[in-house]
């Protein structure tokens, strides 16, 4: 799907989506992520950007954490603008980004990428390329990204799109050598609707 469909996409099911919390990828604490967040980064300024946000409660969690420096990027306009009548005042303390992260391009650099289930929507050559590219030039030496995907053992659909799944080796390959692998977890997530989709979380540093 070309990346202006998958605007369009989103932009439809922001815009029908009534309730967050009976999305398919609603989750109300992001354990995983705020355990290694909480190891690794103790400074409360540090920049961190939330790549395929949308209208997610992550951002909520690291403002309860005390992180202040906070950028929320997502494909469509319509979930940051949903996030933001959330959040209300809130919000203000957040950057927002309409932008599609295979095509983005960053103006400063960032301590920590965090992408929950935004890049295996990626499934062309080109786009994986621009996104490995967007989040290179993001990622400042000695910053940290966690990705998380559907693993091998995931769905192959996700919001009526079709998915790439992804194992540690193909994961750690496309970030290349300038970047370490540090930890690697798997997930089930419980939809709203009991269904099980397995994650792959992993934690890099860049070198």
């Amino acid at each position: 799907m070309e990346p202006t469909n998958l605007q369009n996409h989103w932009e439809n099911v922001y815009t029908k989506q009534a309730d967050l919390s009976v999305a398919s990828w609603y989750q109300k604490t992001p354990e995983i992520v705020i355990d290694w967040i909480a190891s690794k980064i103790d400074d409360p300024s540090a920049a961190i950007i939330d790549v395929g946000g949308g209208d997610s409660t992550f951002a909520d969690t690291l403002l309860k954490n005390d992180y202040e420096n906070i950028t929320v990027l997502d494909i469509s306009c319509k979930a940051l603008e949903k996030a933001r009548l959330r959040l209300g005042k809130d919000a203000l303390k957040l950057k927002w980004i309409c932008a599609d992260a295979s095509a983005f391009e960053p103006t400063r650099k960032y301590h920590l990428w965090h992408d929950r289930a935004a890049f295996h929507f990626l499934n062309s050559k080109a786009q994986k390329q621009g996104y490995k590219r967007a989040l290179t030039q993001a990622v400042a030496p000695g910053g940290w990204v966690i990705l998380a995907t559907f693993s091998k053992n995931g769905p192959l659909k996700c919001s009526g799109l079709e998915i790439t799944q992804y194992s540690e080796e193909e994961l750690s390959a496309l970030l290349g050598d300038e970047f370490t692998l540090e930890a690697v977890r798997f997930h089930d997530h419980t939809t709203p609707g009991g269904g099980k989709q397995n994650f792959i979380y992993t934690l890099f540093r860049r070198k």
